[in-house]
């Protein structure tokens, strides 16, 4: 199976700005996830995507290649994800190049490692699912089977839909939430069924004491921690 590496960035960010090409424990942020792509085995092709003419730079001068401009209506706060892989798949394609999945790492998460990437391809290959997302487990207070929604009438109901709690902590099923970190898709799922996860999806646990998905100032400092703790 074909695989592409696809690192997409912009220039806007509300929350910190400038996220991606500020300076992380001594680093750029984007060339945590740039170095992790390029040492990956798995990985047939990176490319990065952005409007921005520096950050790009930026990524070609750390080897990735950058064969196309993102257009700037693909770079704003609303523009999703799905339409930029999309968009870098017609130009690939125009170029000549095809490939039978995508490998999304987006630069927020920055301390997933080549052994990761390499782990979640291959889970992927193996499970012959539609798509793959890298998960955190939900820590038992907030699992689903402990949430409730409020009624109209103010009443609670749990919002799994079950009629009795369930009491004790260690009789919880285990719950997951998406990390951030990796997404693989097929490219007929991406292209043809218009989805990031098509009918059906697999997963891969990442380590947990190295996760961060930064989107506010509280996230960047929690980063720095991990990124010192890591050198």
């Amino acid at each position: 199976m074909k695989i592409l590496g696809l690192i997409p960035a912009r220039a806007g960010s509300k929350g910190i700005p400038d996220k991606n090409r500020k300076e992380l424990a001594g680093k750029p942020l984007l060339l945590y996830t740039i170095e992790a792509a390029l040492a990956a085995n798995s990985l047939d092709r990176v490319v990065f995507s952005s409007e921005d003419e520096t950050l790009r730079n930026m990524a070609e001068n750390a080897g990735v290649e950058v064969p196309f401009i993102r257009p700037t209506h693909l770079a704003e706060d609303h523009s999703g994800s799905l339409e930029v892989v999309q968009h870098a798949l017609k130009e690939l394609s125009a170029q000549g190049s095809e490939y039978d999945a995508v490998c999304l790492l987006q630069v927020t998460t920055p301390f997933r490692t080549a052994s990761d990437i390499d782990a979640a391809v291959s889970a992927f290959i193996s499970a012959k699912t539609d798509s793959l997302i890298s998960v955190q487990e939900v820590p038992h207070q907030y699992n689903p089977h402990w949430v409730f929604e409020r009624n109209k009438d103010n009443s609670l109901q749990l919002a799994t839909g079950a009629s009795s709690i369930i009491k004790r902590r260690q009789d919880l099923p285990p719950a997951y939430i998406r990390d951030g970190a990796i997404y693989i898709t097929k490219t007929s799922v991406l292209l043809e069924d218009n989805s990031f996860f098509g009918k059906s999806i697999s997963s891969i646990q990442l380590n947990p004491d190295t996760h961060v998905n930064i989107d506010t100032e509280e996230d960047w400092i929690w980063a720095e921690k991990i990124a010192t703790s890591l050198k």
